[in-house]
């Protein structure tokens, strides 16, 4: 999601919740206790220099559970944000403590916004001489008829 699209969201949203892709929902007393840009200049396995820069978001859970923060409040400090830091229409990271401190890629399903683990991955296969595993049909060998023969795929 890029910045453009949660503002548009947050004009019309009657609340701001968060949920993590299992269901279970942020804590409705979080804080947004950092909106800024986070750059990252590197090397891939392959050679190739890369850049990402994102807007970041920052959620923390604290002890007053009083706490709402509201739409208009997330839109001001996107705006802030904005004028003070140039900010672009960047895609939006989240930034949550789980075990260790987790990133996330974030959408929106009408109703709240969603947390969407994200991943690592190879951005070179070509140059790194890393291939994925071509997929292979995955055979019910307790199936009635069903053999496992050599060739046949099924082990």
């Amino acid at each position: 999601m890029k910045l453009s699209e949660i503002k548009t969201i947050l004009t019309s949203a009657e609340a701001v919740n968060f949920q993590l892709e299992n269901g279970e929902m942020v804590p409705a007393n979080f804080h947004v206790t950092e909106v800024g840009i986070v750059t990252k200049d590197f090397i891939d396995c392959g050679g190739k220099v890369r850049h990402e820069k994102v807007a970041n978001f920052q959620l923390w859970n604290a002890d007053d559970y009083e706490h709402r923060l509201k739409a208009r409040k997330l839109l001001n400090i996107i705006s802030l944000s904005e004028r003070v830091l140039h900010m672009e229409d960047l895609d939006i990271e989240v930034e949550y403590q789980s075990n260790t401190i987790g990133r996330y890629d974030l959408d929106f399903n009408g109703k709240n916004f969603l947390l969407r683990a994200k991943h690592t991955a190879c951005l070179a296969t070509e140059a790194c001489g890393v291939d994925e595993a071509p997929k292979t049909a995955i055979v019910n060998l307790a199936a009635s008829g069903s053999t496992c023969t050599p060739g046949s795929g099924c082990c």
